[in-house]
């Protein structure tokens, strides 16, 4: 009887409109969000077990960084043909984090929905799912595709997909997972109601990956397709090299367990974590926990200090996965008071104050026994989609795009009029390398906005 359960949870306030029959409130929906509730560990949660607690950072120097031009060396071509090697042996997949919504962005859609290229329009999850297919293509390999959605989209998810063909991809090669979800709570530890009668859930946070991952059957997934590195990124990026070969050897050459990829801070002020050493092991510091001293910490020549910005792009070991896992996970819980809208005892709407629980997956870089990070270039690799205009936005991200691609016309010779917008389709070049290889099919000259498709690729290309 549901009415039990909550009581049996200390939540007679919800037993109570149950047995009144109050009209807004859903009992199959509470049922239903009841049984994906993880009874043991909101308990511990509740009482105070399995939270973050802030250190004290005791120690902090800068992260041992591996420098952008380090790519340009002879010594990188043997890591980078080692990540070859594993891609070409299907070693490597590919995981999409992908659960948020483009609410900011004007839609009511998953994110991975939006249309982010300069000119083609292509949405995020295709530009990502064509760059996957022309990997598979150039490394004659198979990369198994893992997209973490939320329950606010998963079906839009997976119908997006599979109306789209799946951009190419063979539909066997994706799979789909949903992220965990958590009640949210009053400050005096009850369960909040949602707006549709039924729990206020939120999203477990990226660190949440890890314990998804196991739930959904996807690290069993990944051991018997013999998987030994996961590519980690998130879907607001269209910028991202996906498993790039160089940081691919680096990672597993080194034998790390976990890696991340960096670039320099715009500012002492950009609300970025940085990757540093605190009290003897490498970890993000988060914007806000970082003391003015360290923010505005500067080296011997006067440069910044921490600038090593965390773009939460990673390599992550399987097997360091399953160990995270084994026995519940074993990242931290952060709790953040939030205005949570919700129903009063009578059904009127109403905001709360309220704490959600969330994990952040950079907490899981100081139990690597060893990490390697990797500095990238901004316009080369970092172009986020998070708001309509200004830093960050769907704006400034086509411009980084289109000069990115203009970039690569230029440095192969081809010259490019002013303002001219470029788009390469990742089915005609992935990187500028491949680029080269195909200038006997460009002009000399551009004069007009052009964008370059693949040879099987639908649309209007030039």
């Amino acid at each position: 009887m549901l009415e039990k359960r909550l009581r049996e949870l200390n939540q007679d306030h919800i037993a109570r409109l149950l047995e009144r029959s109050a009209g807004f409130v859903s009992q199959e929906r509470l049922s239903t969000d009841l049984d994906q509730v993880d009874v043991p560990l909101v308990m511990k949660l509740i009482g105070g077990e399995l939270l973050y607690k802030e250190q004290k950072m005791l120690s902090v120097t800068p992260a041992d960084v591996v420098a952008a031009s380090f790519a340009d060396t002879g010594e990188a071509a043997a890591y980078r043909e080692h990540g070859e090697k594993l891609l070409r042996q299907g070693r490597v997949a590919a995981l999409i984090v992908a659960g948020g919504q483009g609410s900011r962005l004007g839609i009511d859609a998953p994110k991975g929905v939006v249309e982010a290229a300069p000119l083609s329009a292509k949405s995020l999850f295709c530009i990502h799912s064509q760059k996957i297919v022309a990997l598979c293509r150039k490394y004659r390999a198979s990369i198994p595709v893992f997209i973490m959605t939320s329950r606010a989209n998963d079906d839009q998810t997976r119908t997006y997909f599979s109306e789209n063909d799946f951009f190419a991809l063979d539909r066997n090669q994706v799979h789909f997972f949903m992220q965990g979800m958590l009640p949210s709570l009053s400050p005096e530890g009850t369960f909040l109601l949602s707006r549709e009668g039924s729990l206020f859930m939120n999203p477990d946070g990226h660190g949440g990956t890890f314990s998804a991952l196991r739930k959904n059957g996807c690290l069993d997934i990944m051991r018997g397709m013999d998987i030994e590195e996961i590519f980690y990124f998130q879907v607001d990026n269209p910028l991202v090299r996906i498993c790039d070969p160089l940081f691919i050897g680096l990672h597993n050459r080194k034998g790390a367990d976990m890696s991340s990829k960096v670039v320099h801070k715009r500012s002492y002020e950009e609300k970025v974590g940085v990757i540093a050493v605190v009290d003897g092991k490498t970890q993000v510091v988060e914007y806000s926990d970082m003391s003015d001293d360290m923010r505005y910490a500067t080296d011997e020549t006067g440069e910044m200090l921490y600038w090593a910005g965390n773009l939460a792009i990673h390599l992550i070991r399987r097997d360091f996965a399953e160990t995270l896992t084994r026995e519940g996970l074993m990242l931290p819980y952060h709790k953040a008071e939030k205005m949570i809208p919700t129903l009063d005892e009578f059904g009127n709407p109403v905001e709360e104050k309220g704490i959600k629980f969330e994990t952040f997956i950079f907490d899981a870089l100081p139990l690597a026994q060893k990490s390697i990070t990797l500095e990238v270039l901004r316009k080369d690799e970092f172009a986020p989609v998070k708001n309509m205009t200004g830093e960050d936005s769907l704006e400034s991200s086509r411009e980084m795009q289109s000069a990115l691609h203009r970039s690569w016309l230029e440095e192969a010779g081809i010259k490019v009029g002013k303002g001219i917008q470029v788009e390469i389709s990742p089915l005609f070049a992935l990187d500028r390398s491949d680029l080269q290889g195909r200038i006997s099919q460009l002009p000399s000259e551009i004069d007009r906005d052009i964008y370059l498709k693949g040879p099987d690729e639908p649309g209007d290309g030039n």
